[in-house]
């Protein structure tokens, strides 16, 4: 009775077209926007805010970069660490040898860096695709974080590689709490996310799914393939590399190679999967998912150990999380694809016609 559509006329295009067209979806995202604005920050512990929502929100960012490279254009990418990486270097170059330069330009120009990086990578996607370009964007990790290690000039001459990021500052205000820090990830991850929302709604997010579903037919209905395929590494790369400058300034505090590894390159690609394939909303679902599971996992085992009378040490729990990791992906690539996403979209579809049977 709460989720209808009925008596919600659409009297324009723009009306039709806009990103929220329900009025309960409108209500829901200004009220998590409450939510998460303001109230987050008055009432959250320091540890929710430093080891669970910025790393959520940079994941979330970072996901949504390989979504629309693996979900929308349809190319297969196992770099996604490296292009963070890449941005989170730039960024302290840039704030470290151009003086008086803003924060906001730094990571703005740390993106565009590892864009750039990300179209080098992606030319192999104009020849090869599937599990070949896979191998190719794989040889991103390795070779960017070699070239990290190998060439002093980027950690600014530092022995060991481990450098402190500088002190934030926008605008002439510190971001040093972790309320601060927390609120100008969020401002950025939602001013991202529309422009995302609005990207995959455009020509251009219409033209990477023509290619994602079937390249050979988009190419004869006008669409340039090198073109799209490169946009879409190029954008991809950004939104990496602005979530590895986040992920290195507001949440290790450090920039060195070992945080960008490529661990992590799967973990972002175990979001898209869990998440939800070619969905913003997944991108959120997917990392909330991977973050909260472990948690969930080293409270509930030893729960369930003195239940059960049997001792379970902490390699065990590691281990379990590595095999729910496993078949989890196993259980969306084979009974729902497209994960998470895909789950809220039957459930809101049920909420429309209850309680009639559907």
């Amino acid at each position: 009775m709460i989720y209808r559509e009925s008596g919600q006329f659409k009297t324009s295009y723009r009306a039709d077209s806009q990103i929220f067209p329900i009025l309960q979806d409108r209500i829901g995202v200004v009220a998590i926007l409450i939510v998460a604005l303001f109230l987050i920050p008055m009432f959250a512990s320091e540890y929710w805010i430093n080891a669970i929502l910025i790393p959520f929100l940079i994941f979330s960012l970072a996901t949504m970069g390989l979504n629309f490279l693996t979900g929308y254009a349809g190319q297969l990418s196992l770099g996604s660490a490296a292009f963070m990486a890449v941005g989170a270097y730039a960024a302290y170059n840039f704030q470290l040898r151009i003086e008086g330069i803003p924060f906001l330009i730094s990571f703005f120009l740390g993106g565009c860096c590892a864009a750039v990086v990300g179209v080098l990578f992606g030319l192999p996607s104009l020849r090869i695709k599937g599990f070949y370009l896979a191998v190719a964007t794989l040889a991103a990790q390795f070779f960017v974080v070699w070239c990290l290690t190998k060439f002093p000039w980027f950690s600014n001459n530092s022995s060991s590689g481990v450098i402190s990021s500088q002190n934030l500052a926008i605008l002439g205000f510190p971001i040093n709490t972790p309320e601060t820090k927390y609120l100008l990830v969020l401002i950025i991850v939602i001013l991202m996310s529309l422009l995302g929302k609005n990207l995959v709604r455009s020509a251009t997010g219409r033209s990477w799914m023509a290619v994602r579903d079937m390249d050979v037919a988009a190419e004869v209905i006008g669409i340039e393939l090198m073109k799209t395929k490169l946009l879409a590494f190029a954008i991809s790369s950004f939104y990496c590399g602005l979530a590895g400058v986040l992920y290195a300034f507001c949440y290790l505090g450090t920039v060195e190679p070992d945080g960008f590894s490529l661990e992590l390159s799967f973990k972002i690609l175990f979001m898209v999967i869990i998440g939800g394939v070619g969905s913003i909303l997944g991108n959120f679902l997917g990392a909330a998912f991977i973050l909260l599971l472990p948690i969930f996992l080293d409270i509930a085992l030893p729960f369930m150990s003195s239940l059960l009378n049997l001792p379970i040490s902490n390699a065990v729990v590691s281990h379990v999380q590595v095999m729910t990791f496993g078949w989890l992906i196993i259980f969306f690539l084979v009974i729902e694809p497209h994960g998470l996403a895909r789950l809220w979209a039957i459930a809101k579809e049920k909420l429309r016609l209850w309680p009639f049977p559907h």
